[in-house]
């Protein structure tokens, strides 16, 4: 069988040039995992894999970001006018209500996330998984006082139905692809779907992580996309996200290292949109064809 891609086809090159609001070619945002696990079951982030049970190690770790790291991120980025996307396990509202005070204090999108990063949409039937989405979306209305435009999956995992069943419950954009420097709109069976442009490795988890990569390396990577992104964005209006978790780049060393990337973006703001995916979905949604 072909492979058959997520959206159709289509050369960057052969697109007409666009700008941002304002007229900026880069558009940078700032995705904040905040989440829940529940204890020692289902999926986990681990910084010591295979500890015994009770897994009291890694269980703390994780607790450090909703105690600790995501604090100081919010308070980091709000230092440069920037208030992050909200990657939310809505679990969390439970156990960690302060923090997400905090993070509504500083003016933060909230996406939804899941109900908790133990879970995955993978494994979930249709109907089963519809009714999760809608649990997702109306926690998160009733906390926030609007429901949620944007959605990512815990763990980037998908079912055969998750793209229509979010089109169908009302999410209007998702997180989770790089295929594009630019949003994509997704056909499903429910309805169009955006695609916003995710970075799959300028993300703490799966590169700090899952690969093991220095601190210093990271922020290397963020400055090294953000550079070639900006000379790519004369013509074109781009978008570049840096994905980070309040337990992984808020441990001090790591917050160190993402500070310096983050005083290298700042020396660009007057060429650079800081922004949230709510806003770009609705500029892009905007443009002239």
């Amino acid at each position: 069988m072909p492979y058959r891609p997520v959206a159709p086809y289509s050369a960057i090159t052969a697109r007409p040039p666009s700008r941002w609001p304002g007229g900026r070619g880069l558009a940078v945002y700032v995705a904040l995992g905040i989440e829940e696990y529940r204890p020692d079951d289902g999926l986990t982030e681990d910084i010591m894999p295979g500890a015994s049970k009770p897994d009291l190690v890694n269980r703390s770790w994780r607790d450090y970001g909703n105690r600790v790291g995501g604090f100081r991120l919010i308070d980091r980025l709000a230092g440069y006018g920037l208030a992050p996307a909200i990657l939310l396990n809505t679990d969390v509202y439970d156990t960690a209500g302060p923090l997400l005070d905090h993070a509504r204090a500083a003016g933060c999108e909230v996406v939804g996330h899941g109900l908790t990063n133990s879970d995955t949409l993978a494994t979930l039937d249709p109907a089963a998984e519809e009714a999760y989405l809608e649990a997702v979306r109306d926690r998160i209305a009733r906390e926030e006082g609007y429901p949620p435009g944007g959605w990512s999956s815990p763990w980037l995992a998908h079912s055969p139905t998750t793209l229509a069943n979010l089109a169908r419950t009302g999410y209007r954009y998702v997180l989770d692809f790089r295929l594009d420097d630019q949003p994509v709109m997704l056909d499903t069976a429910d309805g169009p779907l955006m695609a916003l442009p995710y970075g799959l490795e300028i993300n703490d988890s799966t590169t700090a992580i899952g690969r093991q990569t220095p601190a210093r390396d990271f922020a290397d990577m963020i400055v090294d996309e953000f550079d070639e992104l900006l000379l790519a964005s004369r013509e074109q209006a781009l978008v570049m996200s840096i994905v980070v978790h309040s337990f992984v780049s808020g441990q001090p060393f790591r917050l160190r290292a993402l500070t310096r990337a983050l005083d290298h973006i700042a020396g660009h703001r007057d060429a650079v949109w800081f922004t949230q995916p709510r806003h770009i979905a609705a500029a892009w949604s905007l443009r002239p064809r």
